[in-house]
């Protein structure tokens, strides 16, 4: 903002738009959640979009118009291209041989204005207007406020630009007369639905715009739409995230809230700049499908029985490692479900919070704001919990605090990137906390994977060669009395061979042996041999139970495990 130009708050105190109280709760709104603070304004309702306009137009000296009581001609919208229109939310007003006037609703927007000077070689005027009006204008529904709703009139599409494989009509799609390009997207984003996909990637390349789902962990590539439609369906999604649509160079993240397939779903949303454009990842979060509880989990009797008892104790760190996507968030609000009870209090730090647990107090990380993992951890513990779960570990600072926070009586939950359990306390140790502090604050450490079930509707019996069993360390004795399955592929599995997915896990217990060697900075196979000894079960032993018992294939246990843990 130029100097001596007051600020748009005290713009709307001067008109009397606002009191000094409203101002300080929208201060306070835009520290929490960052933006602007006429977004803030507008989110709590204090103020109409059509005054903060107007506050804007005075500061910024511009002039305000009225979109709604002028009729624009044709000619003059068609002058820019259409898609420049809606993704800088602008619109001309009037057209001269000398210049041009356009209607804007972000003073700031200097960059398309440059844009615009040197594409028509002209001079740019412009003035405000709301942006529920300008959408108006190019013919787009909706007040603007939420994107998700925006129904916009893209340009005329042929059918076989709409002839991607997408699947049936659901009750919730839209009639022939929505914009093609809308419908296109909420046919994308509900065949995911459908596929039961936890992600969708639109990744866009020199020649085409590849959209790929992840099923069950494996990325499964869908027909792609035109290479020139990959400007209108990233601009959509966009939109629909409430990312800055004039920001091409930086990553951005957004979130998506719909009604997909009779489902209340939240997407989040990623943009990453690359080569040939912005690619854009959908996490699919389902709520309901998510929160499952602990018998749900793929445990062995054993580890379930185990884990129970961990879980209910009093205090102490209980790490879950894995690599992202291996189900470490889904296993610990398992473990928080299973202890939520109204006589003890449960606090967490996440990054950010995925899912809403009832009866748990859940505070997000926003780094903006300085308001980190150890800084919440901090003042949880003014809280009074029972129980606190920091969603991940990953520098000193929060490791210590965490460790802190158990050995004053906390029992602590959070994830770690490691390979398996025993790695777990080597790599403490490496982010700086001292080793008798790990050694003492660790209660136990759980390594996990996803592992892909068989789909029971085509699987197949197999008799595999003496190699695949030693693969896994099976012999030909251990599965003399045993079915074993191979995957084949139906309709119902979408020829995959697999439907589902279940955990594996390897729980390793603190004990006194395994305390001493953390104490002394033991490597993590020393400290692997020794859980063995004391009865751990391996990812891998853990995935070859599952195969003797018909749920997954020998071929699926080694894509996810390594053949010299059971070496």
């Amino acid at each position: 903002m130029p100097p001596g130009r007051a600020k748009i708050g005290q713009y709307l105190l001067k008109m009397k738009a606002v009191t000094q109280e409203q101002l300080k709760q929208a201060l306070d709104h835009q520290k929490s959640n960052g933006g602007k603070l006429g977004d803030a304004l507008l989110e709590l309702g204090l103020v109409d979009e059509k005054l903060l306009t107007k506050a804007l137009a005075h500061q910024y000296k511009l002039k305000y118009i009225d979109l709604e009581a002028i009729s624009i001609p044709a000619e003059v919208i068609e002058s820019i291209p259409r898609e420049t229109l809606l993704e800088h939310t602008i619109v001309p007003v009037k057209r001269s041989p000398a210049y041009i006037i356009i209607a804007m609703s972000d003073p700031l927007n200097y960059f398309v204005l440059d844009n615009l000077r040197f594409i028509l070689n002209t001079e740019i005027k412009t003035v405000l207007a709301t942006r529920s009006s300008i959408l108006a204008a190019l013919g787009v529904e909706g007040d603007g406020h939420d994107p998700a709703d925006i129904k916009s009139e893209e340009e005329a599409l042929s059918e076989d630009d709409l002839s991607i494989k997408t699947g049936a009509e659901d009750d919730d799609a839209k009639g022939a007369d929505d914009a093609p390009v809308i419908r296109l997207v909420h046919q994308i984003i509900a065949n995911a639905v459908r596929q039961r996909a936890s992600d969708i990637h639109v990744e866009p390349f020199e020649d085409e715009l590849r959209i790929r789902y992840r099923v069950d962990g494996m990325c499964v590539k869908q027909d792609s739409p035109p290479k020139r439609l990959q400007g209108p369906i990233i601009s959509r999604l966009k939109i629909m995230s409430r990312m800055q649509m004039e920001e091409k160079r930086r990553p951005q993240d957004g979130r998506i809230k719909a009604k997909i397939l009779g489902k209340d779903l939240d997407f989040r949303v990623s943009a990453l700049p690359t080569t040939w454009g912005e690619s854009v990842v959908l996490r699919i979060l389902d709520r309901e499908a998510s929160l499952v509880s602990l018998d749900q989990l793929g445990f062995h009797e054993d580890d379930y029985n185990r884990f129970r008892a961990i879980i209910k104790r009093p205090n102490g760190i209980f790490l879950v490692t894995g690599p992202t996507g291996s189900g470490k968030t889904t296993t610990l609000y398992a473990a928080l479900k299973e202890i939520n009870r109204p006589d003890v209090k449960i606090i967490t730090a996440e990054e950010p919070i995925e899912y809403h647990l009832a009866g748990i107090n859940q505070s997000q990380v926003n780094t903006r704001i300085g308001l980190t993992f150890s800084r919440i951890i901090r003042a949880m513990l003014r809280q009074a919990p029972n129980i606190i779960l920091v969603g991940e570990i990953r520098d000193k600072i929060t490791a210590d605090t965490a460790i802190q926070a158990a050995l004053t009586g906390h029992l602590v939950f959070s994830t770690l990137h490691t390979n398996d359990a025993p790695s777990a306390l080597p790599r403490m140790i490496d982010l700086g906390v001292k080793p008798f502090l790990v050694s003492s604050g660790v209660l136990a450490i759980m390594g996990q994977r996803l592992l892909r079930l068989l789909c029971t509707k085509c699987r197949q019996i197999h008799s595999p060669e003496l190699s695949e069993l030693l693969s896994v360390s099976l012999s030909e004795e251990q599965v003399k009395d045993t079915t074993l399955y191979r995957p084949v592929g139906c309709p119902e599995c979408n020829f995959s061979g697999y439907k589902g997915r279940k955990g594996i896990f390897e729980l390793m217990r603190m004990s006194s042996i395994i305390r001493e060697m953390t104490f002394n900075k033991a490597a993590a196979n020393k400290i692997r041999d020794a859980a063995r000894r004391e009865g751990m079960v391996t990812l891998q032993e853990d995935g070859v139970r599952k195969i003797l018992n018909g749920m997954t294939s020998i071929e699926e246990v080694l894509r996810v495990t390594h053949r010299e843990e059971m070496l």
